[in-house]
């Protein structure tokens, strides 16, 4: 076996054992049979996993958003289906979820390697478009010599270090963002898989490009179908796929047949989706130049991006001054994404265009690669450079894997070890609705039952209108009309409602002595003071 195949081997075997490590140390279930969840995906697990448990445990086809019940889905929800749907086969929650997100991941990462080395037929370039990938590039570094000036004891400061260098904009500095830590990954689980079937698609055009221009029918056909299911895989990755088409179309005249035949097919397949689901952005898509930089002018937005994308600002133009026109192509539709993802909103908070600039940087991040070698190939001088420029686009991501590695776990009883989730899943309907004591981890969630109201801020995100059943939640839970509660209830399909005392639920005043005294009572529980009560039977 030649030389750099056993290296190419071994950097594979590598980027799987961290594949592998990344999920794991972010998610498991204990000896006990809890959920072990790692602080830093606590809080998008809270619904991640009642969307699987929706699928395991529950009935949810056609598909509703577990945690607002009653209109159709409109979060892409397929990759959380099959790990629910294996989860119902008898495979452990944390195996089917940490397999699959691991070789999600991986097979992302095999993604940039393989186009970047049909791109540039260099296996240098590959392994750092890979490294670049996992090791973000920010000058977030910056902010931590800032709080833990350079000394002896700075390796022992990141090896211990235990938060992300930058959480814009939510806290800390709040001018680099949250979005370049492998946190995405880890958090959104289905995100690797997307962006690793996209960069396949950019893969089959480019080469198909370059090989006299064919692309068979088998090809143009299997690409259509993928294409047209992945509203429901990723629906912002399933627009950045039809625009890179579009993109495709004026790039490669002779493919546009192909091309067209992929658009069409693939638009035939999406539309019953979308009359289903209805449109996920119903409030609309808004001109909103700047994404997430204050006080917008070009001074701030140049300040924005360099500290945000480092040096990849400086090499990536670069790299594509120094390709090949050919090679220059692919670039374009990675830009249009950075293009885009700066003049418009198209979900409710605009900090979810991180969709499009995460995928940009992978495209950049190959160009910039390619500058790298062209350092490193020349003198000891450019091999000097090529080092310091590749330490200065790592160092962020390298210390952002501490905080993953020294993260502790928030335990969630689960199982036999929750008396209330056992009592929903062995004498209630897989298809009951129950007005839910907590907002997050609610016993009737992890049972894979629907939930009226869960933490508002994920139904919100996703277009639904939460302030509507805020106020219906606090009707009903603070009402002392049994006629009133019953007629809501009825009209909303509550089958039952938990109630816990005190109550977690933020802003609601329940009346307790009112539930107690009229409603029937199917199950109280010593350890967590919830308490449920049957709609049907004390609604007649």
């Amino acid at each position: 076996m030649k030389k750099k195949k056993i290296v190419e081997i071994i950097f594979f075997v590598l980027l799987f054992a961290f594949s592998w490590w990344l999920m794991w140390k972010t998610f498991r279930i204990n000896k006990s049979g809890n959920l072990e969840i790692a602080t830093k995906v606590w809080s998008d697990f809270a619904a991640t996993i009642p969307l699987i448990r929706s699928f395991s445990f529950g009935q949810n086809w056609p598909p509703q958003y577990p945690i607002f019940a009653g209109p159709p889905i409109r979060y892409h929800f397929v990759f959380f289906a099959i790990v629910g749907l294996l989860e119902k086969a008898g495979i452990p929650l944390d195996w089917v979820l940490n397999s699959l997100s691991a070789f999600s991941f991986f097979f992302l990462l095999l993604a940039i390697y393989y186009l970047t080395k049909a791109i540039f037929k260099s296996r240098f370039v590959s392994i750092t478009a890979c490294i670049l990938f996992l090791f973000n590039g920010s000058f977030a570094f910056l902010e931590f010599f800032k709080k833990f000036p350079l000394s002896i004891h700075s390796l022992a400061d990141i090896i211990h270090h235990d938060g992300f260098l930058a959480f814009g904009p939510y806290y800390g500095n709040k001018i680099i963002s949250a979005f370049w830590s492998l946190n995405i990954y880890t958090n959104q689980r289905h995100l690797a898989l997307a962006y690793a079937i996209f960069l396949l698609l950019v893969l089959l055009i480019y080469r198909a490009s370059k090989n006299d221009n064919k692309l068979s029918l088998n090809k143009t056909l299997l690409w259509g179908i993928i294409i047209g299911l992945f509203p429901f895989i990723h629906l912002p990755v399933f627009a950045m796929m039809e625009g890179t088409l579009f993109i495709f179309l004026v790039i490669y005249p002779r493919l546009r047949k192909n091309i067209l035949a992929i658009i069409g097919i693939s638009l035939i397949i999406t539309l019953p989706q979308i009359m289903y689901s209805g449109s996920s952005n119903s409030q609309g898509i808004f001109f909103h130049p700047g994404y997430l930089i204050e006080n917008l002018n070009i001074f701030s937005f140049i300040k924005y991006w360099f500290l945000n994308l480092g040096l990849v600002t400086i090499l990536a133009p670069i790299g594509f001054l120094l390709a090949k026109r050919p090679q220059r192509k692919i670039l374009l539709p990675f830009l249009a994404f950075f293009v885009i993802g700066n003049l418009f909103q198209f979900s409710q908070e605009m900090a979810g265009n991180h969709k499009f600039f995460n995928l940009f940087l992978i495209g950049a991040n190959i160009f910039a690669a390619y500058s790298i070698y062209n350092l490193w190939k020349h003198s000891l001088p450019g091999k000097t450079v090529a080092i310091l420029y590749f330490i200065m686009m790592t160092l962020s991501g390298i210390i952002d894997i501490f905080p993953v590695k020294n993260d502790v776990y928030v335990e969630i009883k689960d199982g036999k070890n929750n008396d209330v989730e056992q009592f929903i899943i062995n004498h209630t309907s897989k298809e009951s609705v129950f007005i839910n004591a907590s907002y997050i981890y609610d016993p009737a969630s992890l049972a894979g039952r629907k939930i009226f109201l869960g933490w508002p801020y994920f139904s919100w995100s996703a277009g639904y209108n939460t302030q509507k059943r805020s106020g219906l939640l606090k009707e009903i839970l603070g009402s002392s009309s049994v006629n009133n509660v019953c007629a809501l209830l009825r009209q909303e399909n509550i089958d039952f409602i938990e109630i816990q005392n005190p109550t977690t639920l933020e802003g609601i005043k329940i009346n307790y002595k009112f539930f107690k005294e009229n409603f029937r009572e199917r199950f109280s529980s010593p350890t967590t003071n919830i308490n449920i009560y049957d709609v049907a039977t004390s609604c007649k």
